[in-house]
């Protein structure tokens, strides 16, 4: 039998979990998987092939059988915990009953962001990337049922990705707490040494020895120009037809699309506190849930922010941001 992580990041989606796997795997007592999103346990066997724009092509890169995902771990050295970083895991309760039935005693590591910041943050993604076909965050959260019911991705699923009450306290009831280490996004960002120490401590290995998170899937927002809006939907009829194609194939057709969007865009822009508002309702139900779960304070989400935003900026020169979830490569 071959080996299988020791410990899994498993949320939240755009709340740093691709800067938290870069940085972790610059610790040399780590091993941490060459596939950052392997997707493993969303599901039983194959994944879906339809869905929303963009998603058939994002389901046939999951790492589904089991053979290939043991393989990821397969040259960690002997007694070096080895871990994976799938931030989808929090929100699927199915995959947290797989999680539990194939290894028990997983050390799991969530970071949870201001829905509001992490809904935007999700939309402006997909928008940047020309699969989101509406123009504004609070519209397109409208569409989320419908969505749902339509069988588009979890990456779509703006406003119950950020439910974390409900998330953690299913979670609890498979997984004692001590096996799970909660931190907020904006730690990352404000504190990271701190916050890098605390996690390195959790997994059992030697703390002072990263010191920074990179600064990686970087969301840009371009502008909803028509040179932005016809590229858009042509990108998304690539993608519908791109699910009959071989991936590379399905590759060269949207890529050079999706690298044209992104040009000279500029670096996320804030949420209006109109925006907000329209927002905070969705979650304020659950916001008190997570209270009672964790025992912690989170009522700061439900206020006017002095200010917005997280790992934002100039995207790094060379770096394409993921799609759907996935890191490019």
């Amino acid at each position: 039998m071959m080996p299988l992580p020791d410990f899994l990041t498993i949320g939240a989606p755009k709340s740093g979990t691709t800067a938290l796997h870069a940085a972790l795997s610059r610790h040399p007592g780590l091993f941490l998987s060459s596939v950052k999103e392997p997707k493993f346990f969303l599901s039983d066997g194959p994944p879906p092939t339809r869905g929303g724009p963009g998603d058939a092509q994002t389901y046939r890169e999951h790492l589904w059988r089991r053979e290939d995902y043991e393989a990821l771990f397969a040259q960690a050295p002997t007694g070096v915990p080895r871990g994976e970083s799938t931030p989808f895991y929090l929100y699927d309760r199915a995959a947290q009953r797989r999680i539990r039935k194939t290894i028990p005693g997983v050390r799991l590591i969530a970071a949870l962001r201001d829905p509001v910041e992490r809904a935007h943050s999700n939309w402006t993604h997909l928008w940047s990337a020309g699969l989101e076909p509406v123009g504004d965050v609070v519209e397109a959260c409208a569409e989320e049922e419908r969505r749902i019911a339509a069988g588009w991705a979890p990456f779509w699923h703006y406003l119950a990705l950020g439910r974390y009450g409900e998330q953690l306290e299913h979670l609890f009831t498979l997984f004692p707490r001590e096996q799970v280490l909660i931190f907020r996004y904006r730690d990352l960002v404000d504190r990271p040494v701190a916050t890098l120490d605390r996690i390195c401590r959790f997994l059992g290995v030697e703390p002072g020895l990263i010191t920074e998170v990179p600064r990686e899937n970087v969301t840009a927002h371009p502008e909803p120009t028509r040179t932005h809006r016809a590229l858009s939907r042509v990108l998304r009829t690539g993608t519908a037809v791109g699910r009959f194609l071989p991936p590379r194939i399905s590759g060269a057709l949207t890529d050079p699309l999706e690298r044209r969007l992104q040009q000279r865009a500029r670096a996320r822009r804030p949420l209006t506190w109109e925006q907000r508002e329209r927002l905070i309702g969705h979650f304020a139900e659950d916001v008190a849930l997570l209270q009672r779960v964790t025992g912690e304070d989170f009522s700061d989400w439900l206020l006017p922010r002095e200010r917005s935003g997280g790992l934002v900026g100039t995207r790094p020169d060379g770096q394409r941001q993921a799609r759907n979830g996935r890191p490019q490569v």
